[in-house]
């Protein structure tokens, strides 16, 4: 009852939708009990008269007919039509309500779920919820109306019989009920079998580079089959609990004939019931019957979609960790001065990654990091667009707590490069104006020219619109760096933050790289994350973080002479090359 009274708010942008959908539903519930009633009638007046005049009126009855059946085609139409599209408003407004849930949730969240699951839940489960939205109180609504009257004009015909009638259709929704409990289990557990299956194909697809170099086929054909197989033995619990509720509730239908028939017999006889009503209460047994299987066919379509709305409700009920303040400001005029004042930070169940970290960074200055893997480097620069909040301390922007402003105003003042960039599907265009949506073509070319990336686009066949594939894939990994340096020239952002930038690279790469990251940083408040040291000699400070903390710090002369850990890191990779 809880997840349906969060799921009729939906309906309300479409009420006016809704409530006609009901009253055509409710006009052709009205038009199929009016027929055998009608036939009754005939059959008690117009049917004993003679044959003249039954020819007579014949015509008159053929119109009244045929203009209720085109009544009820057009109902049917509307009820068709537009109940379908209103099940589809819903399903998409949901979809957008997901999508933006999926995008507010924190890095936390993405940490800990598969995108394959993310996407089942964003696709298939919302198609069960929107059949569920359309035909629900509709099919609902149709049974009853057709349930109540039907029942109510049997009594009329014959109370005894219908009252034995009524003792079969209780035992039966006494089984269904309990049958129903069985059948949502499996239910629920299927749609986390697909998730599985989606989690497993986007895992493979995502890393097929990797599974053919490594000729891993047979292992992710493994990896998918006992997915695929959880999935079958899940769809085999959940077709035998159908089996049972369906084979059941037929049973009981037929027995329903059973009882017309011998019941009806036995007050034939006692000449209770005369053969000619017999004939119509059969014709309203059929009308009887009917709703009752839309409401067996409804109880599976209600389960997959109150399966399908709880996976959406975890969705949506789950907080973001990194929310805006009451009374987060605008920040504004940025002039690139970073404080990390007393920073801890550990992720949730794991042990501390910083512990009480100072640091001071003017404005226009370059900070690089170095150290081991493990050491808190990218962690430490994941604090300053606040992609984790701080567990102890405070990180500032210009003396202001980024967690007293908005995410939004906050990251557009930043500018990331990493090293493993990630390109959309789309041309090198839409990819560089992410960094600015709406800039002109010449800002875009001029952005470009200070990557260093103006004779390579001009090399294409399609210059600045080639399209770049699924995630860069018919770019080389510095054409894609290059387009990820033109994104962050574009954005002009005061700060900026280089996270290994180039450590992916052959030398060639890197040297041309390095050029351009080195015009991108002019002017700007640098923080540089690097294994390689040749690239941060010129570093205004040189901070070495590992596990233990922050261990040393100054200019690459001062951090030499010191002959400490800098200096060991150094000559390792001088004496290697």
């Amino acid at each position: 009852m809880d997840l349906i009274r969060k799921f009729i708010p939906y309906y309300k942008p479409y009420l006016g939708v809704f409530f006609f959908d009901l009253f055509c539903a409710t006009v052709l519930s009205m038009i199929d009990l009016a027929f055998p009633q009608f036939l009754r009638i005939l059959r008690g007046t117009l049917f004993l008269e003679s044959p003249a005049v039954i020819l007579g009126r014949l015509g008159i009855i053929a119109a009244v007919l045929v203009g209720m059946y085109l009544i009820r085609s057009l109902c049917r139409w509307y009820v068709t039509y537009q109940g379908h599209m209103m099940g589809s408003r819903i399903e998409s407004q949901m979809r957008s309500d997901l999508f933006d849930r999926y995008e507010a949730l924190s890095f936390s969240y993405y940490d800990k779920h598969n995108t394959g699951e993310m996407m089942s839940k964003l696709v298939s489960d919302l198609f069960d919820i929107s059949e569920l939205a359309h035909h629900g109180p509709e099919n609902i609504f149709i049974s009853v109306i057709k349930i109540v009257g039907s029942f109510i004009l049997l009594m009329r015909i014959h109370a005894p019989l219908t009252l034995c009638l009524a003792a079969v259709v209780v035992c039966m929704a006494v089984f269904s009920v309990r049958q129903n409990k069985r059948m949502q289990a499996t239910f629920t557990d299927n749609r986390k079998k697909v998730a599985g299956i989606n989690s497993s194909l986007q895992d493979t697809l995502g890393g097929i580079r990797v599974v053919k170099s490594f000729t891993g086929e047979a292992i992710e054909k493994e990896k998918f089959e006992r997915s695929n197989l959880a999935f079958l033995r899940s769809r085999k619990s959940n077709y035998r609990a159908m089996a049972i509720f369906h084979t059941g509730n037929n049973f009981f239908e037929g027995l329903m004939y059973v009882a017309v028939l011998v019941v009806g017999g036995f007050f034939i006889a006692k000449g209770q019931l005369t053969g000619e009503d017999l004939a119509v209460y059969a014709l309203y047994i059929a009308i009887f019957i009917n709703p009752v299987n839309v409401l067996i066919e409804f109880t599976e379509m209600f389960q997959k979609g109150m399966a399908g709305f709880r996976r959406f409700r975890e969705v949506i009920e789950t907080m973001p960790e990194i929310v805006d303040a009451e009374d987060a400001a605008e920040l504004k005029d940025v002039k690139g001065v970073i404080d990390f004042e007393d920073v801890s930070f550990f992720y949730e169940e794991e042990e501390t990654v910083l512990d009480h970290i100072d640091l001071h960074v003017d404005a226009g200055k370059s900070v690089a990091i170095v150290g081991p893997s493990g050491g808190g480097k990218t962690t430490l620069c994941s604090l300053l667009p606040r992609f984790y909040d701080v567990t102890g301390g405070s990180v500032k922007i210009d003396g202001t707590d980024v967690r007293d402003v908005t995410q939004r105003s906050l990251r557009s003042f930043i500018g990331i490069v990493q090293q493993e960039v990630y390109l959309f599907n789309g041309t090198i265009r839409d990819n560089i104006a992410y960094g600015r949506p709406g800039a002109s073509e010449e800002e875009i070319l001029e952005a470009a020219k200070n990557a260093d990336l103006t004779s390579f686009i001009e090399s294409l066949p399609d210059g600045i619109d080639t399209e770049v594939g699924e995630r860069g894939a018919r770019l080389s990994g510095g054409q894609k760096q290059r387009i990820a340096i033109v994104r962050v020239f574009l954005k002009d952002p005061p700060i900026l933050i280089l996270d290994e930038a180039t450590s992916a690279l052959d030398n060639e790469s890197e040297r041309h790289i390095q050029a351009a990251l080195d015009r991108l940083a002019a002017g700007r408040t640098t923080i540089t994350i690097a294994h390689r040291l040749s690239t941060i000699l010129g570093a205004d400070e040189i901070i070495v973080l590992d596990e233990e903390g922050m261990k040393e710090r100054g200019t690459h002369e001062e951090l030499m002479e010191r002959d400490g850990l800098y200096a060991r890191y150094y000559r390792m990779q001088t004496e290697r090359f």
